[in-house]
């Protein structure tokens, strides 16, 4: 009888891992998200967003839901306490995100009057890029939430019909303050160079098809910036070669294209650009991003 009782024990113990005793958005018993929950993660269509003031370099940004309420207390349950059967609403609503940037990008590019070449890149396998926690974080977690929601989301694009893969390429160079306390600029100031592209991972960077930072959440969008200044570090340096000298360009490394200034891009003798996506042999940067939730006040660009 004893060891019958353990056993239940033991088996409920296992099954809570799997099946979570409450719903992780709003505690309903016996459900991973519940019906309200998942409306709230992924029944509305992704949104661009963007946070007020925007980080310079921040490339443009699609949520699948505002960080409030039941979102908030999902994602929160995955990062913080480890559900980890949250993994797969949370990828799917990713997923969706990156599909939101992936056919902006799409339609700006036949817009444009791409080539078949560019079309070909533009619509080739996605590489999601996450942008990596802090090291102690993930000692603290015992995982890396954005990876494990990368993954997940790689899988459901794939379910899908869409190629695609992640690569886990950036690396924190050295520790940064918490953010924790810090405002919109000191995040900013925060992690200025503190990312940087792992040995190795460059080449396949610059490999072509679509590149895609993701994240389980945009606030003030500065560690975004952040991931997207360190990604045009490598990826800038096959602008000459594949332009010429004398070219006025950006890194092609991605999908969906930053608006003029962005990045701080260097002008050089040449043909100018022709139209939003380039043209006349010049290559324009193109990189997006996708959140599972941003700040609510950031879907603002949304209203009229």
């Amino acid at each position: 009888m004893r060891g019958s009782r353990t056993l239940r024990g033991w088996w409920t113990d296992l099954t809570d891992l799997v099946l979570p005793a409450e719903c992780g958005g709003c505690g309903r018993a016996r459900a991973v998200l519940c019906p309200r929950c998942r409306t709230a993660l992924s029944g509305a269509p992704p949104c661009r967003v963007r946070p007020e003031p925007e980080p310079p370099g921040l490339p443009a940004v699609h949520a699948a839901a505002p960080y409030a309420d039941e979102v908030r207390a999902a994602l929160l349950a995955h990062k913080e306490r480890g559900v980890l059967a949250l993994t797969g609403p949370l990828g799917a609503a990713l997923a969706g995100a990156v599909r939101a940037g992936l056919r902006e990008a799409w339609t700006g590019a036949r817009d444009a009057g791409a080539g078949d070449a560019e079309a070909a890149r533009v619509r080739g396998p996605v590489l999601l890029v996450p942008v990596p926690s802090a090291r102690r974080a993930v000692r603290i977690r015992g995982h890396d939430p954005a990876r494990r929601i990368a993954l997940a989301a790689a899988g459901e694009l794939r379910r899908t019909g869409t190629s695609a893969r992640v690569l886990a390429a950036l690396r924190q160079r050295y520790a940064v303050a918490d953010q924790s306390g810090l405002d919109a600029r000191q995040r900013v100031d925060n992690l200025a160079g503190a990312l940087a592209v792992a040995p190795g991972g460059g080449g396949l960077l610059r490999g072509g098809g679509a590149l895609v930072l993701v994240d389980d959440l945009m606030t003030t969008g500065a560690s975004l910036a952040e991931a997207a200044r360190a990604v045009r570090a490598v990826t800038a340096t096959a602008v000459e070669s594949r332009t010429g000298p004398g070219t006025y360009g950006r890194p092609r490394s991605a999908v969906y294209p930053a608006e003029a200034g962005e990045g701080g891009e260097e002008r050089k003798a040449g043909p100018r650009m022709a139209g939003r996506y380039g043209g006349g042999g010049v290559i324009r940067e193109a990189i997006c991003a996708a959140v599972v939730a941003a700040s609510p006040d950031s879907f603002e660009i949304n209203r009229n």
